[in-house]
């Protein structure tokens, strides 16, 4: 049969996320529609065909398989819930108490397709607790583009990719020593910027980054890191989630006051020590290679870019499985109503009950 997948996202960033899903579920001959409950994301859409403008659109399609990469996704669509999440476990704050506060569980998912072991042991812990759910180890379709990594000599002019996040107490954007010293290095010919910023930045501040554009700096208004990841020998970044990604390629990275001093990054609290963290990033060290090693192989230890493939095919999997282990989703007054009052669309219909294919 043809299976009828629904790419359901709400941010521009989660656009490439979902490219690799749709052309693996294009390649087997199913279906692929795409959905944005934001603006943002839909202005993104608008180069692609396959997209449904309204939530009403979205109900008739009647999708078998719904992959979100949001937080939530809406009760009464039909089709099995997947979680396939829009970023690494950046590790930006402290959990306090709670090891378990990063994977939250708000009810909405019959499947979670996790990336790696360390995302796969937090979510069966929680199984454990709320059996409303299973949980499948698959790797991230967001890297797929990633593999296989081809091994490069640094450069002669090394490249260096600047990358931050949004919150405004933890991003490097923000700080004008940063960008002064980046202004200052990009002029000295010693090495070649690129940089991106989080979508949800202000324009003002992407612009004053954007004024720094010459022969030694490249300010990319982009989503699609990938292949930016390519080009840089290293990456300067704060606790952006993109710092994870970087890793995959085993390259090192230098950050801006991330919250935790990590053995697998090299940080650094102030401006003008930049530079000679750029130096010993570029230099490689032994002991810090061995640090990446170990903790992208707990983080997502698939290098075969098939990530797509293994989510795709575990959920069909799982779509014919018996689940009538599993427990009804909770009821989520709250958040179910927020989800309608966000969509306009108010149907009492939900399907508290894991999705099952009808043959």
């Amino acid at each position: 049969m043809q299976y009828k997948f629904l790419i359901y996202i709400s941010y521009s960033y989660a656009i490439p996320i979902g490219n690799p899903l749709e052309i693996e579920i294009s390649n087997r001959g199913d279906q692929v529609q795409w959905f944005s409950d934001y603006e943002d994301g839909k202005k993104a859409l608008q180069n692609k065909a396959n997209v449904l403008d309204t939530i009403e659109a979205v109900i008739a399609y009647q999708p078998h398989i719904v992959l979100t990469a949001t937080d939530d996704v809406p009760d009464f669509i039909s089709g099995l819930k997947v979680q396939i999440f829009h970023g690494f476990f950046a590790q930006k704050r402290p959990e306090g108490n709670d090891k378990f506060a990063h994977f939250r569980i708000r009810g909405f998912f019959d499947l979670y397709c996790t990336q790696g072991p360390t995302a796969t042991s937090g979510f069966n812990e929680q199984q454990k607790k709320q059996p409303h759910f299973e949980v499948i180890e698959t790797g991230w379709s967001k890297v797929d583009p990633l593999f296989p990594i081809t091994e490069k000599a640094i450069q002669e002019v090394p490249t260096i990719m600047i990358a931050s996040t949004f919150t405004k107490r933890l991003s490097l954007a923000y700080h004008d020593d940063v960008y002064n010293e980046i202004k200052r290095l990009s002029q000295t010919g010693e090495y070649n910027f690129i940089m991106v910023l989080h979508p949800k930045l202000p324009q003002e501040l992407k612009d004053k980054w954007k004024s720094l554009n010459g022969k030694h700096f490249t300010y990319h208004d982009t989503t699609d890191l990938i292949p930016l990841f390519k080009k840089a020998d290293i990456m300067f970044a704060d606790t952006t989630s993109a710092i994870q990604e970087f890793l995959l390629q085993k390259k090192p990275v230098v950050t801006y006051n991330h919250t935790f001093n990590h053995e697998y990054l090299i940080n650094i609290t102030e401006a003008n020590a930049i530079e000679n963290a750029f130096k010993k990033g570029i230099s490689r060290p032994e002991q810090l290679l061995t640090h990446i090693d170990t903790f992208i192989n707990q983080l997502h230890p698939y290098f075969d870019g098939k990530s797509s493939k293994r989510v795709v095919e575990g959920c069909i999997a799982f779509l014919h499985k018996d689940k009538s282990h599993l427990k009804n989703k909770p009821l989520n007054l709250i958040r179910k109503y927020k989800i309608r009052k966000r969509l306009g669309h108010f149907t009492l219909k939900s399907y508290s009950k894991p999705f099952t294919i009808k043959i």
